[in-house]
Parts: C-alpha cells; sequence; structure tokens
C-alpha cells in the first residue's frame, strides 16, 4: 500500500548546482541535505522543507519537461510568489483548479514547478 511521496526527481544539466543552489535554497527557502557518498560522486544536489524533499539529478543530455512537474502546496501564496518574483524567478497565475490558488515557475534550468494553495 502506498503510504506517501518520499520525494521527487527532476533532471538538470551537468554543472549547474550552483544554479540550482541560488534557486532552491535562496529563492524557495529549502534546505541543502547531504547526498549518500556513493550517489554524491553523480552530481547533483538534495533540498528538503518540512517533509517535502526535491532530488535534482544530473542529466547529461538534459531537456527540461514541458508539461511535467511536482506540485508544491504552500501557505500565503501570494507572499510566496512576491518572494519568488524578488528573486527574479518567472511566477505566472492559473486559476483553472478548482478550490484552489496556484501558479507556475520555472527553475533556472528550465523545470517546470507547480505552486498551490486550497482557498476556504
Amino acid at each position: 500500500m502506498l503510504t506517501g511521496v518520499d520525494h521527487v526527481q527532476l533532471a538538470a544539466p551537468p554543472g549547474s548546482e550552483d544554479l540550482l543552489r541560488t534557486y532552491y535554497a535562496d529563492a524557495l527557502g529549502m534546505t541543502e541535505i547531504p547526498k549518500p557518498p556513493a550517489l554524491a560522486a553523480r552530481g547533483g544536489c538534495w533540498f528538503q522543507a518540512g517533509p517535502v524533499q526535491l532530488h535534482l539529478g544530473v542529466e547529461p543530455d538534459f531537456r527540461p519537461a514541458r508539461k511535467a512537474h511536482p506540485g508544491l502546496r504552500v501557505t500565503g501564496i501570494e507572499a510566496y510568489a512576491a518572494r519568488l518574483a524578488a528573486h527574479g524567478a518567472p511566477v505566472t497565475w492559473d486559476g483553472d483548479l478548482p478550490g484552489h490558488r496556484r501558479f507556475f515557475s520555472r527553475d533556472p534550468v528550465g523545470n517546470r514547478l507547480e505552486f498551490l494553495e486550497p482557498t476556504g
């Protein structure tokens, strides 16, 4: 039986770790967590905020997905969108999901992310 999502893996091009750290740690406010030594040699970086983990793995022929994305729940979505915009991240609001406020953004390598907060 499934009990939850352990993490979401996103891909990134080789050598992009510093860009990813700026976005995921500084803009999103996540904490970088150490990768196990056997996996650290592969490059990439992992981040966590509460129970949410995002793993960024290096993919030599990286191409960001156009549609696929993690959906991340937030509180204070207006302030969170302003925080991302202040860090230069794109914020595109979308009102098509009933019962939620949401926007999309892209990390510095083009990965799409959805941020949502239930209404009412």
